[in-house]
């Protein structure tokens, strides 16, 4: 069972957030706050993290797209005509293979620093360490984490919360990969606006990643989000919060309320 929450008031926009590799909703609740005020806002831990967890996978992206449309199905007010997907790190190709693979289900579509791992110029990264892990999936978690927020804030973390998070290890290294194996979607079969952001601290790789969607993606933008890097969701909600509505304020609803 995949664990989810709503946030805000049902209205004409609908705004579900989808949380990277290692991450839970929990990561997105500064920028929920940010939206709910807005639109109905909905949250959900993906299979093998959270509170949706123990989960015996696949891990793989089909299952990730089944999973975002359980809960935007499960949430989804039926007056609202305007559907926005928002993904932080793997949660946007999460949200983009979901708008490609289901026609009319998604409006629009933010990404956040999304990896491109199926490319031959991505490599290096926190990402590509863990699949090289992957025959010993708490190790690689560790791993992940310690290269994503350093040694010393690691070794601060609570004895559980180490322990719960070398337990996501398999999700982890399950989703990272298929990711680098296959590519989560084909941008010309894309058919709704996109807003790609990137951190104007992000790595390099993540910052030409951003790039790389808007060139892939017919009708694609790129914008970057000042002082911030990765975790630019958690970090900058109000700007991130910002962006999305006015992105959302351009985008003409298009999904007819009696649909489902």
């Amino acid at each position: 069972m995949i664990w989810s929450t709503t946030a805000g008031e049902d209205g004409d926009t609908f705004v579900v957030l989808v949380h990277g590799a290692l991450d839970r909703s929990a990561g997105l609740l500064k920028l929920s706050r940010r939206l709910d005020g807005w639109a109905l806002v909905a949250r959900y831990d993906r299979r093998g993290y959270g509170r949706s967890t123990p989960h015996a996978g696949p891990f793989g992206m089909p299952e990730q797209v089944v999973d975002l449309v359980e809960v935007i199905e499960r949430h989804r007010p039926a007056g609202a005509t305007r559907t926005i997907a928002v993904g932080h790190s793997y949660g946007g190709n999460v949200a983009l293979a979901a708008a490609q693979q289901h026609a009319g289900l998604l409006d629009a579509v933010v990404t956040y620093e999304s990896p491109l791992s199926w490319l031959d110029w991505w490599g290096g990264s926190a990402g590509s360490d863990a699949v090289a892990w992957r025959h010993d999936p708490q190790e690689a978690a560790e791993r992940f984490m310690r290269r994503l927020i350093g040694d010393d804030r690691w070794e601060r973390l609570p004895e559980a919360t180490r322990t719960a998070r070398r337990a996501e290890g398999p999700a982890m290294v399950g989703e990272l990969a298929d990711l680098r194996e296959r590519p989560a979607w084909d941008g010309d079969r894309i058919g709704v606006p996109v807003l790609a952001l990137h951190g104007e601290r992000g790595k390099p790789h993540h910052q030409r990643g951003a790039e790389t969607i808007a060139e892939l993606i017919p009708g694609a933008v790129v914008e970057r989000i000042d002082d911030a890097a990765h975790f630019g969701p958690n970090t900058h909600p109000d700007v991130v919060a910002d962006r999305v509505r006015a992105f959302a304020a351009s985008v003409s609803p298009r999904r007819d309320p009696s649909r489902s």
